[in-house]
């Protein structure tokens, strides 16, 4: 709901695909710039309370939106601001969050694990875009911040319930030790290197297709917050169903090559929703870019945790977390850049023919993700 309306209030403010991309890279870099000290704290204290920190500060961000907006005062400098608040705590939180779900369960139900924490993910990105456009045509942008706001609460209270904690060792080095080993680490696993790279290229050319759907709604189909909002659905229901066909397969032998087919998928799914000019048809190709943007996402992800030990994982997963998430708002920036001078559809296309060349050469020359 949040995404939905903060997207389409900053295009109505600002006229600006341009400021759209910055919206989404401020609402992300914190996590590139910050998710290294995050790992590190992640391994020396409390997960699940680092995790309940972190829902608090993003409560408070979407409450005080929601009320600069009722005042009548907010600015796009608000709105810019507080994504930047809210992807700090993010960057803080998601090391932690990520390094708590292999404390839940044991190693062969990992992918499945993953599978479902993308399942209750997406589904709430099927269902909030519809509540979300609800809420915003009938009620407000303020209703829309607010019920976001009040979400967190359900979160926070699902954290306290936890029985499952992770108690660290006493620290014996600093913390700018803690983060080279953590490096080291990933540097002596070839593999992990490969994946860290594959995380950041395939957020960077992928993600873009989201950030800039309301652009192709307003400019390219001539619609409005309606059609972006059933674009956001189709693609998360696109993201369920890929969720779902991965843990179908369980702890499969083979998940780099199906990651990196389903990459290559993701890549010729985008160009072709990028040149498409028929609605119904495109709807088709968000479907499937959804499904196979989650496969590949959970799949690159079950095996950088399956390799990864646990005194270890705060550490190399906020490495591959500032991957991940970094390549969101520098491939968010980078194309609200270009869309004006070369269009959305030109560059989308060349994002999603990129991701297809990409998932080729690590699964005919730079072979040790497939061979994973």
């Amino acid at each position: 709901m949040q995404q939905v309306a903060q997207s389409w209030l900053v295009l109505e403010i600002s006229k600006s695909p341009f400021l759209l991309g910055l919206d989404a890279f401020l609402g992300s870099i914190p996590i590139f710039l910050f998710s290294l000290v995050g790992g590190v704290v992640a391994d020396r204290m409390d997960r699940r309370r680092l995790l309940i920190l972190s829902q608090v500060v993003q409560l408070s961000c979407a409450f005080l939106l929601a009320f600069l907006i009722y005042m009548g005062v907010v600015q796009i400098w608000h709105i810019l601001t507080l994504s930047f608040v809210v992807g700090t705590a993010q960057a803080f939180g998601g090391p932690a969050y990520q390094a708590l779900v292999p404390s839940l369960v044991e190693p062969e139900d990992l992918p499945n694990a993953l599978a479902l924490q993308s399942i209750q993910f997406n589904v709430a990105r099927v269902i909030g875009p519809v509540l979300g456009g609800l809420a915003f045509t009938k009620l407000g942008y303020v209703w829309c911040f607010s019920l976001n706001g009040i979400s967190y609460i359900a979160v926070i209270i699902s954290l306290a319930r936890l029985t499952i904690r992770f108690i660290p060792k006493k620290a014996e080095v600093s913390m700018l030790t803690s983060m080279k080993q953590g490096i080291a680490f990933i540097r002596n696993q070839g593999a992990m290197e490969a994946l860290i790279a594959l995380a950041f290229l395939m957020t960077f050319l992928g993600i873009p297709l989201l950030t800039f759907l309301p652009v192709f709604a307003r400019d390219v189909f001539r619609t409005g917050p309606s059609t972006f909002t059933t674009m956001l659905s189709i693609s998360g229901a696109g993201a369920i169903t890929g969720a779902l066909m991965v843990a179908a397969m369980g702890n499969i032998s083979n998940k780099g090559r199906v990651a990196l087919t389903s990459l290559t998928c993701l890549g010729l799914s985008i160009a072709g929703f990028a040149v498409s000019k028929v609605l119904i048809f495109s709807y088709v190709l968000l479907f499937i870019s959804g499904v196979a943007m989650m496969a590949v996402f959970t799949l690159i992800a079950s095996l950088a945790q399956l390799i990864t030990g646990n005194e270890m994982r705060g550490r190399v997963m906020s490495v591959y977390n500032v991957a991940f998430r970094g390549g969101m708002p520098i491939g968010s920036l980078v194309t609200g850049w270009l869309v004006p001078i070369f269009s959305a559809p030109m560059v989308l296309a060349v994002n999603g023919a990129l991701l297809f060349a990409l998932g080729l050469y690590f699964l005919l020359i730079q072979r040790k993700v497939a061979e994973l």
